[in-house]
């Protein structure tokens, strides 16, 4: 069954208020219609049964322009609870839609639908959407495409076409039966079996040469690639044989153009990428290798479809194929990193918080929870865990937004930290005492309109390893990275807070540290959390809350009719 879209192009005349001051802004509205079941889909030689949208693997792409709205009617004929999420989108006041189960909301049961209104409105270009409950994003998820608002165009030369891609990755198994075994043993999921761009996996994997996605482009023509990564947890190099590509935006937000041979790009991340089919006529293998910087299992397979040119010539028997970085390869990954700036031009400025009202310093942490007779799967009989300053993140059983709202008791604690509970070398040899986290429902309060920094911290315990960020509800600006442990005289004396790229996820280095700046300007509740799969199934996750403002259009909108039930 494909997409149904219903009612495109009403247009809709709306106030907006921003900062008291009351602004007439024209948007349209768009209507989509989700029905999540079990599908059959064979790759690698396998059969077996998905929970996906409208039965599709990766689902349908959302359409809309900048500044639009949209409204989702998810009908879940699943056999479990599931909730959507709306990577990268602000919602501004409306963390109702947001989507991450029990924070935001309770699941869509079996059997039930729910709408959510997805409201646009700084973004502009590649974003995405995906299932925020367990795994299930490995197989429900899609890309959202933002183009500019009418009477406006892109801050480049306009693409002859576009072309979305997905990285994502194949389960042989069950993935939800994979992630309930390593919950219940306190072990590590098993990886993936491949890698795929666009649902295939292509070559090099086991029955995948002759169903590779394939990439039709004309000679001399420039095309838009809006890239998606949505592989569950490992980082990805990409590249295209003997052509160079030009990243021109990241997380709906444009940067200044970086010409590159490859690029790496962490799960939870988008890129808009320019392609000029300047080569001779023939066939290109596109490919995505791993980037990964742990001892930890991961899947070390390829990717690979085929980028074909049209007119008459001899397909080659053996295409080119792209020379990545190797998979443990950190200097290749910064080498790119470092490079991206804010497009930050008179079309498209920045407005990065210059005087900071509020601090807050995050560990990061992969951990080990103790288990009695040493009777768990991880190591020496333990739990695997995760945590932010030490607190190894337990989801409650009602959301917490209901909780917040309604003035609810005994759901969660509002004392998560504003610094680490101990004070170590955080990048040196750790000692075991910091091994074991304390696990709680902690929230962070933050008052309306401070001006936020977050910094990251990473940690030399357990297996330490890059740890790609997200914050909900927000856009916030990377203003600083590096390696070893911050320093709050030294550190920011390297920010750039000039043109930092405006971003939703970010990379905290392995053994190093990433500042992030925010104004705190959309009131809600809002969760954070690595995304790598396995670390927020972990705990590695916290909730943000934005207090209202002092009026009405600085506050929580009411919640919708037909929310979820908790019971």
């Amino acid at each position: 069954m494909g997409v149904k879209k219903m009612g495109l192009m009403l247009a809709f005349l709306g106030f907006l208020f921003f900062d008291g001051l009351l602004l007439c802004s024209a948007y349209n509205v768009h209507h989509y219609s989700f029905i999540l079941k079990e599908t059959n889909f064979t790759r690698l030689c396998t059969t077996k049964s998905m929970f996906t949208v409208n039965q599709q693997w990766p689902g349908p792409t959302i359409h809309i322009r900048k500044g639009d709205r949209a409204f989702i009617n998810v009908h879940n004929n699943g056999d479990y609870g599931v909730t959507i999420h709306w990577h990268g989108v602000k919602q501004p006041r409306n963390p109702w839609s947001d989507g991450p189960e029990n924070i935001t909301q309770c699941p869509i049961k079996p059997g039930k639908n729910f709408t959510y209104e997805v409201i646009f409105s700084t973004e502009e270009g590649t974003l995405w959407w995906h299932a925020h409950s367990d795994w299930s994003r490995a197989t429900i998820h899609g890309a959202i495409v933002i183009l500019p608002a009418l009477g406006t165009t892109y801050p480049f030369p306009k693409p002859y076409a576009e072309q979305v891609l997905i990285l994502a990755e194949w389960f042989n198994g069950d993935v939800k039966e994979l992630i309930d075994n390593a919950t219940e043993t306190g072990g590590d999921p098993t990886p993936s079996d491949a890698y795929a761009i666009n649902g295939q996996p292509g070559f090099p994997n086991n029955c995948s040469n002759d169903t590779s996605f394939r990439l039709s482009v004309q000679p001399g023509k420039m095309y838009l690639l809006r890239l998606v990564n949505a592989v569950m947890n490992e980082e990805m190099f990409f590249g295209i044989a003997k052509h160079n590509i030009t990243v021109v935006a990241q997380d709906a937000s444009y940067i200044k153009p970086i010409t590159t041979s490859y690029i790496m790009i962490t799960p939870g991340q988008t890129m808009d990428i320019l392609l000029t089919a300047n080569q001779a006529a023939s066939y290109y293998y596109i490919a995505a290798t791993p980037f990964f910087d742990s001892g930890a299992p991961f899947d070390s397979s390829n990717t690979s479809a085929i980028l074909q040119y049209t007119g008459t010539y001899t397909p080659p028997i053996s295409p080119p194929y792209p020379t990545l970085p190797n998979v443990t390869d950190k200097d290749a990954a910064d080498n790119f990193t470092t490079r991206i700036r804010s497009l930050a031009s008179r079309e498209h400025p920045v407005d990065v918080p210059q005087k900071i009202t509020k601090q807050i310093i995050i560990t990061v942490s992969v951990n080990q929870i103790l288990c009695a007779n040493a009777s768990c799967g991880g190591p020496d009989g333990n739990r695997l865990a995760a945590s932010l300053n030490n607190i190894s993140f337990s989801t409650p059983s009602i959301d917490f937004l209901q909780a917040y709202y309604r003035n609810l008791s005994g759901v969660f604690d509002r004392d998560f930290p504003n610094k680490p509970p101990y004070v170590f070398n955080f990048t040196g040899d750790v000692a075991n005492s910091t091994l074991y986290p304390s696990v709680g429902t902690k929230a962070k309060l933050i008052k309306y309109g401070e001006a936020v920094e977050i910094v990251f911290q990473g940690t030399n315990i357990g297996n330490a390893e890059n740890h790609p960020m997200h914050l909900h509800g927000f856009s916030f600006y990377l203003v600083g990275t590096g390696y070893g442990n911050f320093d709050n005289v030294t550190s920011p004396k390297t920010f750039n807070l000039k043109d930092p790229p405006e971003v939703n996820t970010i990379g905290v280095p392995k053994n190093g540290w990433a500042v992030i700046r925010f104004v705190a300007d959309n009131p809600g509740v809002w969760f954070m959390h690595c995304h790598l799969e396995r670390h927020a199934s972990w705990g590695m996750d916290t909730v943000l809350i934005v207090e209202n403002g002092p009026t009405k259009q600085t506050s929580i909108r009411p919640p919708p009719a037909n929310l979820p039930t908790c019971s």
